[in-house]
């Protein structure tokens, strides 16, 4: 029998759905076959669910390169049902909450116009609406101890980020998209923004919110080969909303004839 490389049993362990998936996401110039000994292969078809019983038809979000502003989940997922979703704010706090769509919008609202950069290689910018860490934190009273958040979403994504980045005045909590209510396709009901990291630090469709004294390492960058502080360093860029490739430096991405810029 002919003995397999290390390529081919990566192949047939790996779906060539996954592969796809895998390449989108690897930085340029790490073949998709190098990823951790530790990821469980994938079933055959990574975005294949079951199918639904007869009379129930389901609605689920899938990845999808849709013109204006690409779809990213970890998983498909049934969208949130605003009307009886709640955040889950628990953990080192002396308030624990459980916040209804409603509530989030009694937080001072802040809007601003940020380009949220994938690490897929585009960016898109848009104007958001939403609230800051400091009056979530006024309103659940964190202990001092309690100097990192871990985000989990709906479709089982995780991630964590600091306090002390959390607080940053371009880091909002949004509920709105270029004034209006989130796309489920988007992050409904509530996702969050963080122009100066990559998109896979701004966890979507949040659920739970957990404060804690220890840091969580985020989804991505525990099967992938991705850091863990999620900065955007220097490279070239696919800006959608300009279908054109730009160059771009560190940290949070500007472009003076941006939506960003305005």
């Amino acid at each position: 029998m002919k003995k397999l490389n290390r390529r081919e049993v990566l192949r047939l362990g790996l779906s060539g759905a996954a592969l796809a998936v895998l390449s989108r996401c690897m930085p340029k110039g790490l073949d998709v076959t190098d990823v951790p000994s530790t990821i469980v292969p994938a079933p055959a078809d990574p975005t294949a669910l079951p199918s639904p019983t007869p009379g129930q038809a389901r609605r689920l979000l899938r990845n999808e390169n849709r013109p204006g502003f690409y779809i990213r989940y970890y998983k498909p997922f049934e969208p949130v049902v605003r009307d009886t979703w709640r955040l889950q704010i628990e953990g080192l706090v002396n308030k624990p909450q459980y916040l209804t769509f409603q509530e989030i919008q009694d937080f001072p609202a802040l809007t601003q116009k940020s380009r949220m950069k994938c690490v897929e290689g585009w960016s898109v910018a848009a104007k958001w609406t939403g609230f800051h860490m400091r009056d979530l934190m006024t309103l659940v009273d964190p202990d001092p101890d309690a100097q990192w958040v871990h985000f989990y979403s709906a479709d089982d994504y995780y991630e964590s980020l600091s306090v002390e980045e959390l607080l940053m005045e371009r880091v909002l909590f949004v509920y709105k998209m270029n004034d209006a209510f989130l796309l489920d396709e988007y992050g409904a009901p509530l996702r969050l923004i963080v122009p100066s990291k990559y998109g896979y630090k701004g966890s979507k469709a949040i659920v739970r919110l957990v404060f804690s004294d220890k840091s969580l390492r985020g989804y991505w960058p525990t099967v992938g080969p991705y850091t863990e502080d999620g900065e955007i360093e220097a490279g070239r860029d696919f800006a959608l909303d300009f279908n054109e490739s730009r160059r771009h430096g560190p940290g949070e991405v500007f472009y003076e004839d941006g939506l960003e810029s305005m």
